[in-house]
């Protein structure tokens, strides 16, 4: 038997990726109200009665032309506080992207934890269970929350997408990181699945002073290969560069790139580079810091809404 559907809000914002993933359940979005008063405080409120219905709220927590990843933090929380005021059952939150993922762990002298501050804030405001798309630890990701949380991972919607362009050239998952290794790895099997042959695994050993990147090695033999550097997000750039001029010093034959969110705070820089034939992202964050031209030319941007419609399929136990 189908379960009942939630009503489902979207902040602002967000309104664009709830639809596509709304669309494909045949479910639709609930109307709200948002305002923004003189002073930059703000208040939002569902418009219809939430009195014990279940609730999914939208909001994807990155920094935009319009807000910050604070500012958006703050309207999700308060409206997930007004829903269960008005008597909400049960509040889950689908954010795209999650803020201070990055501010897992102490690396300096008295350093903050922030992600696990912010999952106390999320269990303060009422929130039930969170989803997000690939966070940048799991396992601190795991830690931090005592409410129920999913992380849904990018390695699947990557193999696909990946191994539609494949030929029989030998191919090898590549992480930029060693903390990004288990991402690698999850790739690796899905793309090896996908493909039907053995796909090896190489990864870039940091070395570290003070938060400084001072030296970094690549594990690995990526000599002929097709590399596929896989990571979490993109920010200024520079860890996918890296990776990827170790990889062409090692003589990788191609060598594309994948990560789920784009910020490109660093500019196109990335984009600029010949390094990189191919460069793939998610649609959890829009392209904005760039220019749409290069965008059309350079980057590809994969739609996560059907990964997402499946996961809040299984949620909710409803029939797509």
């Amino acid at each position: 038997m189908p379960s009942e559907i939630p009503l489902i809000f979207a902040l602002h914002g967000s309104q664009a990726y709830a639809e596509r993933v709304v669309q494909r359940l045949g479910w639709q979005l609930a109307e709200h109200e948002e305002r923004l008063f003189e002073d930059g405080e703000h208040k939002s409120r569902p418009l219809q009665p939430v009195n014990g219905r279940q609730v999914l709220v939208f909001h994807s927590l990155h920094g935009d032309a319009e807000e910050s990843g604070h500012d958006k933090l703050c309207r999700l929380l308060f409206f997930c506080g007004a829903l269960k005021d008005a008597g909400a059952r049960r509040v889950q939150v689908m954010a795209p992207y999650l803020c201070y993922g990055r501010k897992e762990r102490r690396t300096e002298f008295q350093d903050p934890v922030i992600t696990r501050y912010v999952a106390a804030m999320f269990e303060a405001c009422g929130v039930d269970r969170l989803l997000t798309l690939e966070v940048h630890s799991e396992a601190a990701f795991d830690n931090a929350f005592r409410i129920p949380s999913h992380n849904l991972s990018g390695a699947e919607l990557f193999a696909e997408h990946f191994a539609a362009g494949l030929t029989d050239a030998e191919v090898v998952a590549v992480s930029p990181d060693s903390g990004g290794i288990k991402r690698a790895e999850l790739f690796r099997r899905a793309l090896q699945q996908r493909i039907g042959r053995p796909v090896a695994s190489a990864y870039m050993a940091k070395h570290r002073r003070n938060d400084s990147v001072t030296d970094s090695q690549l594990i690995g033999e990526v000599r002929d290969k097709t590399a596929i550097i896989v990571d979490d997000l993109i920010s200024t750039g520079t860890t996918l560069l890296r990776a990827a001029e170790a990889c062409q010093a090692a003589g990788a034959r191609h060598i594309w790139a994948g990560a789920v969110h784009g910020l490109f705070t660093g500019g196109s820089a990335l984009l600029d580079s010949p390094l990189l034939q191919r460069l793939v992202v998610f649609d959890t964050v829009s392209p904005f810091r760039l220019d749409p031209a290069l965008v059309a030319q350079r980057l590809e941007i994969l739609d996560s809404s059907a990964a997402v419609a499946a996961l809040l399929a299984e949620e909710y136990g409803v029939d797509r």
